[in-house]
């Protein structure tokens, strides 16, 4: 049975409980809010109602996204870095940001309320790209109206369903329980493989940001490949003479590269994932000395700070 205190909260504080559950799941935190704003949309028994739910989940939203967009403003692509960090498969993280950013611009901000983990991240990387404060309110608006709008609404007209669940769930609660343990049990130890698996693959060599200086500085460069976004080398600068691309779309480079020469890659993503899965597609293609750098991006801005000329501004 529903404790009676949380049967108190979802008969006289529906607004506020829609409101706090949106605003920690939009802050990051692991929160049911959708479930939260389908239970309490059940309760309603007016439009007038419903609507006041919609108001409360749209200004948590925007609340919670307007702190990662000043974020994001204030310490750039750090902040995704930190967020990606708290994911389970960060590297994946990092670029699949980076390229629904690219893709869909000022409306990822609106798709992304319905991809679950990316719409903490947009934010921060709005912010960090300069995006205007106005644009950036009313893409996350439009975006958090039509998410909570959709999930408020089929509360509102599944009632006696949600009202049937709830009376399932009290009836065989362990059993329904123990299922969707077991569910999530499948899930997360198919996240771990996929963890091993990227260490695996990360055992590859690497080179290290010195070394890579000491070869430039000896005449003997490899050649370069570019891995972050855009949006990203505009803000902290490029690398000289280095070809730019996506990891996903490396191969596409096999043309323009001598299978003798030695190739480096490299990313701003968290354990050099990016650089490490451009490494492995090229040495498929036959390309034999190829390492990532060690270190990523971070690494090389480190040296850039006292040796002139490894980062290059861009003009906008």
């Amino acid at each position: 049975m529903t404790p009676g205190w949380f049967n108190d909260l979802l008969l006289h504080n529906h607004q506020l409980l829609v409101f706090g559950n949106v605003l920690l799941q939009q802050l990051g935190l692991p929160v049911p809010a959708v479930p939260t704003m389908m239970l309490n949309a059940s309760r309603m028994s007016s439009l007038y109602g419903l609507a006041s739910l919609l108001g409360a989940a749209v200004a948590a939203s925007l609340l919670a996204d307007l702190v990662w967009y000043q974020a994001g403003k204030i310490f750039g692509y750090r902040v995704l870095k930190f967020l990606c960090k708290m994911s389970i498969n960060p590297g994946s993280c990092v670029n699949q940001t980076e390229i629904r950013f690219a893709r869909w611009g000022m409306w990822s901000l609106v798709v992304g309320k319905f991809i679950p983990g990316f719409s903490t991240v947009a934010p921060p990387v709005a912010g960090a790209i300069g995006m205007s404060r106005a644009r950036f309110l009313l893409a996350s608006a439009i975006g958090a109206a039509l998410w909570a709008g959709l999930a408020l609404f089929a509360g509102y007209a599944l009632q006696t369903q949600i009202d049937a669940g709830i009376a399932l769930l009290s009836a065989h609660g362990i059993k329904i329980i123990a299922v969707f343990v077991l569910i999530l049990a499948g899930w997360l130890v198919w996240k771990i493989w996929q963890k091993r698996r990227f260490e695996t693959l990360a055992s590859i060599p690497h080179i290290s940001a010195n070394e890579l200086l000491q070869l430039k500085l000896l005449g003997q460069m490899p050649q370069v490949i570019d891995l972050r976004s855009h949006a990203l080398i505009r803000e902290t600068g490029a690398f000289p003479d280095a070809l730019v691309t996506h990891a996903s779309h490396v191969g596409e480079l096999a043309s323009q590269l001598d299978q003798g020469q030695a190739i480096v890659t490299f990313c701003a993503c968290p354990a050099d994932a990016g650089a490490i899965q451009a490494a492995h597609t090229l040495q498929k293609l036959g390309f034999t000395d190829v390492r990532p750098l060690e270190g990523g991006f971070e690494a090389w801005n480190q040296l850039a700070a006292t040796h002139p000329g490894l980062l290059i501004p861009v003009v906008a």
